[in-house]
C-alpha cells in the first residue's frame, strides 16, 4: 500500500500541497541486517509509504528530530551515525545530508556505534526526566556533539536548564 498518512488519514497519489512547500522529508529504509534507517525522536508531521520497507516522514519548520543510519554488508557494519536535526524554513539557509530533502540545521553529528550508542543514552537520560528529547534546547545538542567529538563526556541535561529553555524561547531569544 501507498499513500500518505497524516494522523490516521491515508490519501493515496500525489500531495502536492506536501510535497512542495514547506516540509522537511526524511526517507526511511529498513532492510533487517542490511540497511536501517530510522527515527529515534521528532514530533511527524505526516507519513508516505512508498513499499514494504522504505517510507518518508515529514517534518514541520522548527521540528528538532534523530534520525539514526546503521549499514552492513556481508562482512560487518560500514555505517554507523546519528544526526540531530531542526528543520529549517523556506529559504532559510540549511546543510544537506543523505535521505534528507532539502536539509536541515544540523545540531549533532555522530559517527560510529559506540559513540552512537552513548548519544541514544543521552537522549534516554533525557526521557527518563519526563522531557522530550525533541523539545530539549537546541544549544545541548551542540554541547553533547561537540563535547563527545572532543573525547569528553557532555554534562547532563537537567530539569533546571529545560525549565531556562523554556522560559528564553518564551521571551523570543
Amino acid at each position: 500500500m501507498t499513500g500518505f498518512v497524516i494522523p490516521g488519514v491515508i490519501v493515496d497519489g500525489p500531495f502536492d500541497a506536501h510535497s512542495r512547500g514547506e516540509l522537511t522529508r526524511v526517507e526511511l529504509t529498513w532492510v533487517e541486517k542490511r540497511i536501517e534507517v530510522w527515527i529515534r525522536f521528532g514530533q511527524e508531521a505526516g507519513t508516505q509509504i512508498l513499499d514494504r520497507s522504505r517510507r518518508i516522514v515529514f517534518f514541520r519548520p522548527g521540528s528538532v528530530f534523530a534520525v539514526v543510519r546503521w549499514a552492513a554488508n556481508d562482512y560487518g557494519t560500514i555505517v554507523s551515525r546519528i544526526d540531530i536535526l531542526r528543520a529549517i524554513a523556506p529559504g532559510n539557509a540549511y546543510q544537506t545530508l543523505p535521505f534528507v530533502r532539502p536539509g536541515g540545521e544540523i545540531l549533532l553529528k555522530i559517527e560510529g556505534w559506540p559513540k552512537v550508542e552513548e548519544v541514544l543514552r543521552h537522549v534516554d537520560a533525557i526521557e527518563v526526566l519526563g522531557i522530550d528529547a525533541a523539545e530539549a534546547d537546541p544549544d545541548h545538542w551542540r554541547h553533547v556533539a561537540h563535547w563527545m567529538k572532543a573525547g569528553e563526556a557532555p554534562r547532563p541535561y537537567t530539569a533546571e536548564r529545560h525549565d531556562a529553555w523554556i522560559r528564553r524561547r518564551e521571551i523570543g531569544q
